[in-house]
């Protein structure tokens, strides 16, 4: 019952994002050894999806969304924490990867099991039958219909200057 209600509700969703941008999905790999040298990481392509705040819905399958990284060049800059160079490592990644100067690109996604929504399928989970998702790590759950149509609209009408 709740993967039925689960593949109604994002088959729905899809209609009407037909024509709604979408962005690029990746996968970091870490850099092989070529000829004893190691190579840097980049990101891989492997599609593209919509962007549906925590969720990523692609043409078949419901993704929880991991980081965003927005791609550019790589630069030797100073850092004052280990999370901005972290970030700006990711970015070159990206670069390396292909991904245009300047886009955004998903990582560290995962599959949503619509046949198992529990604690482990985060963000999406069933509640009292009926599949719900939290939208933020300390939020609480919110009816799945509800925040695609929410979240669907947004993407098709955005709002004026976003």
């Amino acid at each position: 019952m709740s993967a039925d209600r689960l593949a109604e509700l994002v088959a729905a969703a899809r209609l009407r994002l037909v024509d709604a941008p979408q962005e690029r999905i990746g996968e970091l790999q870490e850099g092989r050894r070529l000829l004893g040298i190691p190579r840097a990481p980049r990101i891989v392509d492997r599609g593209r999806a919509w962007h549906l705040g925590t969720l990523l819905l692609t043409a078949d399958a419901v993704l929880a969304t991991g980081d965003i990284v927005r791609s550019r060049a790589e630069v030797r800059r100073g850092f004052a924490a280990e999370s901005q160079r972290r970030r700006a490592e990711l970015a070159a990644a990206a670069h390396r990867g292909g991904v245009p100067e300047g886009e955004t690109v998903h990582i560290g996604w995962h599959p949503v099991d619509p046949l198992a929504l529990d604690e482990r399928t985060a963000p999406v989970a069933l509640r009292d039958g009926e599949p719900m998702v939290r939208w933020s790590a300390r939020g609480g759950y919110v009816p799945l219909a509800r925040y695609l149509d929410e979240r669907v609209d947004l993407l098709v009408h955005p709002p004026e200057r976003a």
